[in-house]
Parts: structure tokens; sequence; C-alpha cells
């Protein structure tokens, strides 16, 4: 499933004996067949771009907002299963929004938990190094990202259904029911998108570990991966549902001017536009951040991997890069995304 090896972001990597890993993994790494990214934060450059006292932050920061998030989540998802009839369309969607984000938070918590038990390997020799997870042979981290990347995009779909939703109702003028009876394909288009991309992802094998978190992703050391199954499908659907909240703001306004020309009272849809705004805010915002994360990643990801390759070339006695200009990862975009 693995296209054949190319040299990696314009420059010759030749895999050190002590990231070697045996032929039967299909490991990949920079190019370089049967090799795998480092996974020891206790050795000097045992880790790629980030220090260990880098990687323990990480993992509290991400146990405590996933502990928090699945906290409020399941408020949500319980305070609807008590009274069902409370949210009918258009605002059910915000329900299977919360649902997809505990599942993305109980993954998160997990790979706090387990901290590096599911996204590193074992030493294959006795000189060799821990190396980073990849493909679907280890089955705790297959399950993470199945979890993650699922859910994570399902929660996306979800946004753009409850945009729709908004939009049929503020701007098309469609009642509860109307919009109920097409439920079925809103089920359809948020559990089977998601299940597709996730089943190709995981025929191609390009699932990796991500040491930061403690869980599995896809896209973690392939910039390709990350721009075709992270990357576009974000962009598409934030993109998506921001034009249906446009539109449907568009409407509202209009017809809240022509009822203030008639001399109706606008009160009742002034507080439902309220309501939609701030929601809208409180998705794009974050939305369009982590966004703006993945791109800055996707970007500079070739300067990152010379960079760590010049500053451990020598400890790994493999030749160096050379004419360009070093730069390395900026942890405080990794915390925020």
């Amino acid at each position: 499933f693995l296209p054949p090896p190319q040299p990696h972001s314009g420059f010759s990597f030749s895999c050190p004996r002590q990231l070697k890993v045996p032929p039967y993994l299909g490991y990949r790494f920079l190019g370089e067949r049967d090799c795998g990214a480092p996974c020891e934060p206790a050795r000097p450059n045992g880790l790629m771009y980030f220090k260990e006292a880098e990687v323990r932050f990480a993992r509290l920061w991400v146990g405590v907002w996933s502990v928090l998030c699945c906290a409020s989540t399941l408020f949500t998802v319980l305070t609807y299963l008590v009274d069902m009839r409370r949210f009918s369309y258009p605002e059910r969607p915000i329900i299977f929004l919360s649902g997809c984000y505990f599942m993305v938070a109980v993954a998160y918590a997990a790979g706090f938990l387990l901290e590096e038990r599911v996204v590193c390997l074992e030493r294959f020799t006795e000189d060799g190094y821990r190396t980073v997870a990849q493909g679907t042979k280890k089955e705790g981290c297959t399950i993470l990202f199945m979890i993650l990347y699922f859910f994570g995009m399902a929660s996306s779909i979800w946004w753009v259904i409850l945009s729709l939703t908004w939009f049929l109702a503020a701007g098309m003028k469609w009642g509860h029911e109307a919009i109920e009876a097409n439920s079925q394909y809103f089920h359809l288009a948020a559990w089977a998108v998601p299940a597709v991309k996730t089943i190709t992802i995981l025929a191609m094998g390009q699932v990796d570990g991500d040491v930061l978190s403690g869980v599995c992703y896809v896209g973690i050391y392939s910039v390709d991966s990350l721009r075709g199954f992270v990357l576009a499908p974000l962009f598409v659907y934030l993109f998506i549902g921001t034009s249906f909240l446009l539109a449907g703001f568009v409407s509202l306004f209009r017809i809240r001017t022509i009822m203030k020309h008639d001399g109706t009272k606008t009160e009742k849809l002034e507080k439902l536009m309220v309501r939609i705004g701030v929601f809208s805010v409180l998705y794009t915002v974050p939305a369009t951040i982590v966004l703006a994360c993945y791109f800055y990643e996707q970007a500079f990801r070739g300067t990152w991997e010379k960079t760590w390759l010049l500053q451990t070339c020598k400890t790994y006695a493999v030749p160096c890069p050379s004419h360009f200009a070093p730069m390395s990862p900026d942890f405080t975009v990794f915390m925020i995304k």
C-alpha cells in the first residue's frame, strides 16, 4: 500500500542502526524503509523536536483538558437523555457533536493514562532505541486512532449539519418536522464519510504514534497524509459550515428588517440570532486556530526534520544535511492545537 521510497523533503537520510526495525513491520521514517522515529524521552536526542520536560507538560496539559471535555460533553449528552423532547431539530446536532467530542476526549484521556505504552515499541536490539509505533500492527495504537479520527471527523460533519439545519430553519423557513424527516441523510453523511476515510487510512497503514499526547493519529510523520486526511477535510467542513451560517444570518437580518418595518416585535428573533452567533464564534474561532496550526505544521515539517537530523547526525553517525536555515517547531503551537 505504500509508495516507493523517495528522498525525503529534498535531503538524503540514512537510517541509523539504533532506529532500524524488522522488515515485517513495514515501517518507514524520513523516506527510509525499516526505520522508525526515536521514542526515548530520557536519552539525549531520544525524541524528535521536543525535550523530555516538554513531553511531560504536554501529557499533563492534554490529560487535564481531556477530563474537562469529558465532563462537559457527558453533561450535555445526559441532559438530552433525561428529556429528549427538549432538543429537536435544528438544535439536535449539538447532542451528536457533544457525543463525538466525548469520545475524542476519552481517547486523549486513555493516551494520558497509558503514557508511552501505546505509541512506542520496545527495543529490537540491545543498543537500539525504542521507536514510535506506525501502521496497524499495534492494536492499542490502532484503536485509539480509530476513535480519535472517526469521531473527530464526525464532529466536524455534525457542525456542518448543524449550520445547515439552522439555515433551513432560519433562512428557508423549514419547520422542525420537515428537517427531522431528512435526519437519516444527516446520519448517513456524519457516520459514513468518516468511516470510509478511517478504513482508507488503515488500509494504507498511515497511522503514527504521537509522543506528545500518547495517542495515535494520521499525518504525524507523513506530510501528504496530514494534508489529504486532516487539513483538506477540516478546511472543507469549516468552509461549508461557515457558508451556511452566513447565509442563515443574511436571511435573519432580512426578516428582522421586514418585521421592524411592519412594527412587529423582534426580541425573540434577536435572541435566536445572538444564540446562533455565540455558538458559531465558540466553534469557528477554535476550529480556525486548529486549522492554522496544521497549516503551520505542514508548511515547515521538512525544515524541522532537516534541523533535527543536523542536531543528531553525529550522535547517530549518519551524513549531516547542509545549505539550509535551521528551524525547530514552536512548542506553544502544538499545545494550542
